[in-house]
């Protein structure tokens, strides 16, 4: 691959959870500083800016973009890249994409494509919930799509299958985000983000986000018949209580599961956490609460609505009875 024939960048463009991957949880903005080894700005694009400034891209003639994605829309890091394109496309600055494995393979799809009428950070081009793409398949696609004119380059992987899932990459497991921590919680997400839209804890506060949830009013073990009854392919729930450090729920004791995952190629975490919710809406209509604006810069619609990706399927698919 012939790569542009510039100099050193001398400035980080970081995206949310900072560039320690520090901080916990949507929204939580920080902001730049001078790196004191370097000596070089570090931008924050989860914060005042999401997109790379004209001031920012005047001190660099190329942007290198290394992120590990996890296969799901919501994911936040695919979106930075999208905007660094289309700020780099209006600089005339060459972006050069460093791919990565999708850890929860390039095969299987999930959910419904986003609808651009519920754009936010958690979507701004139409892709489904579960995309089934590499970081590098989505920034030409991107390209293709909607930045024609960005200089694009995509530094590719060598011996990558497509059907791969992350532990057979021989790859170590490196948090992306706190509350990413195992390739468990990655295969589990698609769905399980949708309770962030929620009053339930989406576990966090716990050492197995996305694969406890929970909350005080849920009756566990009734859950757990309910949903295992349903013989969704390849998961059980088990009937947990846990007390969330932080977060919804904190120190209170509550009731719901922990998903076990027990055939990752049959399984459709999407599927399986719209079952869920529109239980829970149904058992607890008293109790149940969907999160309010805003989110992840929406300051409007619903969260589930965005997260969901359009308007009507949360009152087709949730809402309605079981």
């Amino acid at each position: 691959m012939d790569l542009p024939g510039r100099g050193t960048a001398l400035v980080q463009a970081v995206p949310q959870h900072g560039i320690k991957g520090h901080t916990q949880d949507n929204m939580i903005e920080w902001e730049g500083y001078t790196d004191p080894e370097l000596g070089i700005p570090v931008y924050s694009l989860y914060g005042e800016h999401r997109e790379p400034t004209a001031e920012m891209l005047s001190h660099v003639d190329m942007m290198l973009v290394d992120l590990q994605d996890v296969g799901a829309r919501y994911y936040t890091f695919i979106w930075t890249l999208f905007l660094c394109m289309k700020a780099c496309e209006k600089a005339g600055i060459p972006v050069i994409v460093v791919d990565r494995p999708n850890p929860i393979n390039c095969v299987d799809e999930e959910g419904p494509v986003l609808d651009l009428n519920y754009t936010s950070f958690v979507g701004l081009h139409s892709i489904r919930t579960r995309h089934a793409k590499t970081i590098g398949e989505l920034a030409v696609q991107f390209k293709e799509e909607r930045f024609p004119k960005c200089e694009l380059y995509v530094l590719g992987m060598e011996g990558y299958d497509k059907k791969m899932w992350y532990d057979q990459t021989g790859l170590p497991w490196i948090l992306p985000s706190p509350n990413m921590p195992t390739l468990d919680t990655a295969i589990v997400y698609p769905g399980m983000c949708l309770f962030e839209a929620t009053n339930v804890s989406e576990g966090r506060g716990t050492t197995r986000p996305f694969e406890i949830f929970g909350a005080p009013f849920i009756d566990a073990v009734k859950l757990c018949k309910y949903m295992n009854d349903l013989k969704f392919p390849g998961v059980y729930f088990r009937e947990n209580y846990f007390q969330p450090t932080f977060h919804k729920g904190a120190g209170q004791i509550c009731g719901g599961a922990q998903i076990h995952v027990l055939d990752r190629d049959k399984f459709r975490s999407f599927d399986m956490a719209v079952k869920l919710l529109q239980y829970i809406f149904n058992e607890y209509p008293k109790d149940f609460a969907w999160k309010q604006p805003p989110y992840e810069y929406e300051f409007k619609k619903l969260p589930i609505d965005i997260l969901l990706g359009n308007g009507t399927f949360r009152k087709e698919f949730i809402e309605s009875s079981i």
